[in-house]
């Protein structure tokens, strides 16, 4: 096509075009491969009801283990979207500006959600989904649109010709799944440090003295999912995740959040997955290896003597596997 090839410069070293090579490897897999595939051979889905109380759902999600769930309304037979935990955020934030209405939030139902986005002016519920036979790449793309952390598979009964919702896939399994089964994943030799991904400055901290309630707000303000928590050198000890808002609300205890951010990690289950770190001099061969090994949600960017430097999201590692050196705007398959 006219004109294309003055849109982006070509690769200048023997590295650059290792990289190139290794990220066009990936992304061939990703149109070959369906949303279904990534999906384990063994699985489970749990659904949540609109009609259910939002008190009864943070104990349905901390009782097994989840993150969030796909909603649907029984009324309609229809998917409602997803919750997540930014969703009990909202209402944290919607109790915080109406310190009077504990009594009123405990019987909120689950599709009493958007009116409370609306009452804080909060971005509305997740509601994006792929069929499971679309190619994985588009699942990827609608994703990165959105902003959307997971996406829901939602196919149509045969019998019934309803929408029903197969499973959630997220960004980390996608990431696992190129991790798996790529092997030119070796070819993406390129420090972090010369990738221009992450984010280092204007970084959102806390200590382990700080409210629950103050990182809330961070988390809101600068739309992410994670604070890391420093000492007073910068040295980084842990991180307060969007995810553990759950627990601390745990059957409905809105007023508590004034606890501090050490006694609010002592709530976290046993199988917290942990910390994950890297330099900016590590590359995202070795983090996919990392991936591919370990249940991981974000790695915090760290200088040798530990101290905190920036924040690598597995959004961020997404959109540059999709997108480097490559057109934005090019049609799905």
């Amino acid at each position: 096509m006219p004109g294309l090839a003055g849109l982006s410069e070509p690769p200048r070293t023997a590295e650059d075009k290792e990289q190139l090579a290794g990220l066009r490897q990936i992304r061939g897999f990703l149109k070959v491969r369906t949303s279904y595939d990534v999906l384990p051979i063994s699985y489970r889905l749990i659904m949540l009801d609109t009609a259910l109380l939002v008190k009864a759902s943070l104990n349905v999600m901390i009782q097994n283990g989840i993150v969030s769930a796909p909603l649907w309304d029984s009324r309609t037979s229809t998917f409602a979207g997803l919750i997540t935990s930014h969703d009990y955020i909202n209402v944290v934030q919607y109790y915080w500006q109406n310190p009077g209405a504990l009594a009123q939030i405990d019987q909120f139902r689950l599709d009493a959600l958007p009116e409370i986005e609306k009452a804080i002016g909060a971005e509305p519920m997740e509601t994006i989904s792929i069929h499971p036979d679309r190619p994985l790449y588009e699942a990827c793309r609608r994703m990165l649109e959105s902003r959307a952390r997971r996406i829901p598979l939602v196919d149509i009964d045969d019998q019934t010709k309803r929408a029903m919702v197969v499973s959630v896939i997220t960004q980390y399994r996608i990431l696992k799944f190129i991790a798996v089964n790529v092997n030119s994943t070796y070819q993406l030799i390129k420090p972090l440090k010369m990738l221009n991904i992450g984010t280092f400055g204007d970084l959102a901290t806390a200590t382990m003295d700080t409210p629950v309630i103050d990182v809330i707000h961070m988390l809101v303000k600068k739309n992410i999912s994670s604070v890391p928590i420093i000492d007073k050198n910068g040295i980084l000890l842990n991180i307060f995740e969007a995810v553990d808002v759950i627990t601390v609300i745990k059957g409905g205890i809105y007023d508590d959040l004034q606890i501090t951010v050490g006694e609010a990690l002592l709530k976290r289950p046993e199988d917290f997955a942990g910390i994950h770190t890297c330099s900016i001099w590590d590359h995202l061969g070795t983090i996919l290896d990392t991936i591919r090994k370990s249940r991981v949600h974000r790695f915090i960017i760290v200088d040798p003597k530990g101290r905190l430097q920036g924040v690598l999201t597995l959004s961020d590692i997404l959109t540059y596997i999709l997108l480097e050196g490559e057109f934005p705007d090019e049609p799905l398959p």
